[in-house]
């Protein structure tokens, strides 16, 4: 199967494992890298290789460190890139397929937590947004080199003019750095037009950065 097989919800898994991450986000159509070496994960990757492939990316909100209450909404993700290290880690990429509210946790006997995802609310995901359909990139640039100039922060803004409005709105989403609850917000807007308001409405907020960081 490849991403473009899911095309309607029924397509979906029934469950998912889980990922929590906090801080770390994923959407539809947009690629994260992630480093694997935890035994639990590296349990969790060798068992989606042997099924689906499907993890579910979702925030953790506190609470016990080795169960920490998941947040409300994620974004599951097909493993497309995979690869070992000489250590013992995992080097994957996800690639988001559609997002999932939590509609159950499941009690498990594997390491990793795994739930019943809720796709009904983001079914839209599983349609490529049309290029008139997205916001203009005027406002979003404005308000990115307000932003990074307050903060600080460096952004390749070649790549800012030239990519798909999709994958700039997700880069940024991803890799501003927002809080978990700015995040999340983000995660949840209904449509990549309302995730960019959002991301402006962010940007405009003169939230303090780390000036060490570099957007990419």
């Amino acid at each position: 199967m490849t991403i473009e097989t899911y095309r309607k919800l029924s397509d979906l898994p029934e469950t998912i494992p889980v990922f929590p991450l906090t801080g770390v986000l994923l959407f539809p159509r947009w690629s994260l890298p992630l480093n694997i070496f935890e035994p639990r994960y590296l349990n969790m990757i060798d068992d989606a290789m042997r099924g689906e492939r499907i993890i579910g990316m979702i925030q953790s909100q506190g609470g016990d460190r080795t169960m920490p209450e998941l947040a409300a909404a994620g974004c599951a993700g097909r493993i497309t890139s995979y690869s070992e290290t000489d250590d013992g880690r995992y080097l994957i990429s996800l690639t988001g397929i559609c997002r999932f509210g939590v509609n159950e946790e499941m009690v498990v006997e594997t390491p990793y937590r795994q739930v019943r995802p809720d796709w009904q609310s983001f079914g839209a995901d599983l349609i490529v947004p049309q290029d008139t359909a997205l916001p203009g990139r005027p406002d979003l640039v404005r308000a990115l080199k307000r932003y990074t100039q307050i903060n600080s922060l460096e952004v390749d803004w070649e790549a800012v003019e030239n990519a798909p409005m999709e994958t700039l709105i997700n880069a940024l989403c991803a890799g501003c750095p927002f809080g978990p609850l700015e995040k999340q917000a983000l995660l949840e807007a209904p449509d990549v037009t309302d995730r960019a308001q959002t991301l402006i409405a962010l940007l405009d907020m003169d939230m303090p950065g780390d000036d060490s960081s570099t957007l990419q």
